[in-house]
């Protein structure tokens, strides 16, 4: 056999060197890029969570700024109306002892409209009045200047109001100083007479 049939004989049993290199060139490029797309994936994951927080945190943050916001509006509001209540305080006080000679007259008239202003000014930014008599007694509304007993009001519930309170949305302005009733007074036990008042001696004799 020549030498040229043994190399076709070599090459046909070992099969086309080529083909074999290209596929598994084929083969590494294939898992690279695998490899390299699942890269990709968990970066894009990651750049997502990434931007998902942030826009969370910025959506809170927004959130949080209005509530600021809100707080210190209220809190300037409540400032500014707090002391007013002390004008309207002895307005009242002023119309609960006017003589009725008086109610008629045009200056006093004038003092009605000035007092109803204040109460529009007051009710246009929520401040309203609180509720007191013959309410159960609340430590957050009100504030007791007294505990007596009552025959007409229950325990715990409040029998007179001193000074108004106020309020202004939930905002507590000024508690009403109020009278608290104890319940009914003790009642002297049955078959026990109540002892006579001693009489007092006369002049006479007690100068002798």
């Amino acid at each position: 056999m020549t030498e040229e049939r043994v190399q076709v004989v070599e090459e046909a049993e070992a099969g086309p060197p080529v083909e074999e290199s290209e596929k598994e060139e084929a083969v590494d490029e294939l898992t690279a890029l695998c490899q390299e797309l699942e890269e990709v994936k968990a970066k894009e994951a990651e750049y997502l969570d990434g931007w998902q927080r942030a826009r969370a945190e910025l959506s809170n943050a927004r959130k949080r700024f209005q509530r600021e916001r809100e707080q210190a509006y209220g809190n300037a509001r409540a400032d500014v109306l707090a002391p007013l209540l002390s004008v309207v305080d002895d307005f009242e006080r002023a119309f609960e002892t006017l003589p009725d000679n008086l109610s008629g007259l045009t200056w006093i008239e004038g003092i009605v409209l000035i007092h109803r202003k204040f109460q529009m000014l007051l009710e246009q930014n929520g401040v309203t009045p609180i509720e007191a008599v013959g309410q159960e007694f609340d430590p957050f509304l009100h504030q007791a200047v007294t505990h007596e007993p009552s025959d007409t009001v229950p325990a715990g519930h409040v029998i007179n109001e001193l000074q108004k309170g106020y309020k202004m949305g939930d905002r507590l302005l000024r508690p009403s100083m109020v009278r608290v009733s104890a319940g009914p007074p003790p009642r002297p036990e049955a078959g026990v007479k109540a002892e006579p008042a001693e009489e007092e001696a006369p002049a006479d004799e007690v100068q002798a």
